[in-house]
This record gives structure tokens, C-alpha cells and sequence, in this order.
């Protein structure tokens, strides 16, 4: 049998504070035992901290990335683009069709052909 333990989720300001014990000079095992924490998830949230400043951790928990926002907004664009794309194909069938069904113009109408 197998104890299945749920991910733990931390606060931005749980992340800060940890960072900011081990910035004063305690050391990272100690804050790690203490916080229960992995060593290497410390660095981890270091790195994020100094990469991404203010802006890190935003979210539950994970670490806001401006890759990701821009990963999100081209897929956004992509899909716009080829929504696009077949919109204009759509409008150049109906465009012909429509041309097509029209009689044909300059065509004799009457008697006042010149012979």
C-alpha cells in the first residue's frame, strides 16, 4: 500500500521570507530542515526571486513567467490567424459563386445591335 501525499502549495510571502533567512547568512540545510522544505527548491525560488522580481510567485503559488504570457498570447494570435485565413477563403468561394450566378454582361438585349 502506498501513501499518496498532496503537492504542497506556498504563499509568495512564505517563498520571500525563507529566501530572506537564508540571504541574512543562515544556511540553506538549516532554513530547508526547519521550513521542511527541499534544499534545491530554495534555489529554485532564489532564482525566480532575482530573475523575476516583484513579479514572481504571482498566482497560487507557481511562479509567474512573462515566457509563459507570451507562449499564451502567440498560441491566441495563431489561432486568430487561422481563423483568419479561413474566413478569407470562405468569403473568395462565395465572392465566385456569387460572380458565377450573375448573367453574363454586354450581352445582346435587343434590336439596337449595330450590323
Amino acid at each position: 500500500m502506498s501513501v499518496t501525499r498532496n503537492r504542497r502549495q506556498f504563499t509568495k510571502e512564505f517563498k520571500v521570507r525563507v529566501i530572506r533567512e537564508v540571504e541574512a547568512g543562515k544556511p540553506l540545510a538549516q532554513v530547508a530542515r526547519e521550513n521542511e522544505i527541499h534544499p534545491n527548491c530554495i534555489a529554485k525560488w532564489r532564482t525566480q526571486l532575482s530573475v523575476y522580481g516583484a513579479e514572481a510567485f504571482q498566482g497560487n503559488g507557481n511562479a509567474y513567467t512573462h515566457e509563459a504570457k507570451v507562449a499564451e498570447l502567440e498560441r491566441i494570435i495563431g489561432q486568430y490567424a487561422a481563423e483568419n485565413t479561413l474566413l478569407k477563403r470562405a468569403l473568395k468561394s462565395l465572392e465566385t459563386d456569387r460572380l458565377n450566378a450573375l448573367p453574363p454582361r454586354g450581352g445582346a438585349k435587343g434590336g439596337s445591335e449595330k450590323k
